[in-house]
């Protein structure tokens, strides 16, 4: 008899039936196996969006939803969804004979619908043209009823510095843009945290695409302003570096460094202090993503814990010729790394010292 005819023992049935999913393993195979009503289903346990396991995730009805991603297969016959019937996860013959739960290694094929890839995916590859500064504002404010952003206004003074010396510049404005907060699917797998991220590829009204963009893609420099907000850096600015934990991923996931040879510089003002804390933090986190960062990578205004009278605060941003020049020479030397890195031969490989790449099992 051949090895897929034969019936494999998976267990005691009463047993078995007292989970309405759970993962199991026939052999070296790993099934997701599902009982309602004494009715028992299986299907392998890896979904077809990027191997989540189907056995942990939960039933809605007779459909298995995957833990990773909410993608949905139905527990017997492994089709997914109404209107997404043309992907398919292997289902397995199961029996019940003499108490005793039995399933055949002689499944259904995996059918995957042709999906367009998402068009973040495709190959980094610096075009043509002029050293290309992003500026990415995270002060957040009422549109209805607009105020002076010193963090904003240092940031325009630093983008056209960047024009002054011949820089194609554009300005991305947090918050102006609708996007989620991070879900957190880096904590139910590494491999569940993909590039995009799995949020920009589910729900195309996800807003964040152009910051991926421009970060990946059309980006050499990017000059990041926040305001000061209790000590940290804006809540915008961290609802974004969650998000970006999915550039960060791809060296822990695939060993692929998607951001080289570009450069990162910052602008932080606030009306109490915490400067280098929120400068530290910034530097840290961009320098995890692979960002180089030029000498003084970062202007700042505070004028301390007492201060607390924010109209004298936003005057003296407003109306400083240092600051102002200060953040058109930061500019310049973002700028003028920017362009020695393109001026130099790119690393064939990034060793990222103390840890290597995760595989998936």
């Amino acid at each position: 008899m051949a090895e897929r005819d034969q019936w494999i023992d998976l267990g005691a049935a009463a047993e078995l039936a007292g989970k309405t999913l759970q993962p199991v393993e026939a052999g070296t195979v790993k099934i997701a196996l599902s009982c309602i009503n004494g009715a028992f289903g299986a299907v392998h346990n890896a979904c077809n969006h990027v191997g989540g396991p189907l056995g942990e995730g939960a039933l809605d009805g007779d459909y298995i939803i995957c833990p990773w991603h909410q993608w949905k297969f139905h527990r017997v016959s492994g089709l997914g969804e109404p209107g997404f019937e043309e992907d398919r996860v292997p289902a397995f013959p199961v029996k019940v004979e003499n108490g005793r739960v039995l399933l055949q290694l002689n499944p259904t094929k995996r059918q995957k619908k042709p999906h367009e890839p998402h068009p973040l995916v495709r190959p980094v590859e610096r075009a043509p043209g002029p050293i290309r500064v992003a500026g990415i504002s995270t002060t957040a404010m009422d549109k209805g009823a607009p105020r002076y952003s010193g963090s904003d206004d240092l940031l325009a003074s630093a983008l056209k510095g960047a024009e002054a010396q011949g820089c194609e510049t554009q300005l991305i404005k947090l918050n102006d843009l609708k996007f989620r907060a991070c879900e957190g699917y880096y904590s139910k797998a590494a491999h569940a945290c993909t590039w995009p991220c799995s949020i920009t590829q589910m729900r195309p009204k996800d807003e964040l695409t152009p910051v991926y963009e421009a970060l990946v893609h059309w980006a050499d420099a990017v000059i990041i302003a926040t305001p000061i907000r209790w000590g940290q850096a804006s809540s915008l600015y961290f609802r974004m570096a969650e998000r970006l934990n999915c550039i960060q991923n791809q060296v822990t996931t695939h060993n692929r460094v998607l951001i080289r040879n570009k450069v990162a510089s910052f602008i932080v003002v606030g009306g109490q202090d915490n400067v280098q804390g929120v400068a530290g933090q910034m530097l840290g986190f961009f320098a995890e993503l692979g960002f180089h960062f030029p000498q003084f990578p970062y202007i700042a205004h505070s004028r301390g814990w007492a201060a607390e009278d924010m109209e004298r605060n936003v005057a003296e941003i407003r109306d400083s010729t240092d600051l102002h020049q200060g953040a058109a020479e930061l500019a310049g030397r973002t700028v003028a790394l920017a362009q020695r890195l393109l001026d130099s031969e790119p690393a064939a490989r990034i060793a990222r010292g103390g840890r290597k790449a995760h595989a998936l099992d």
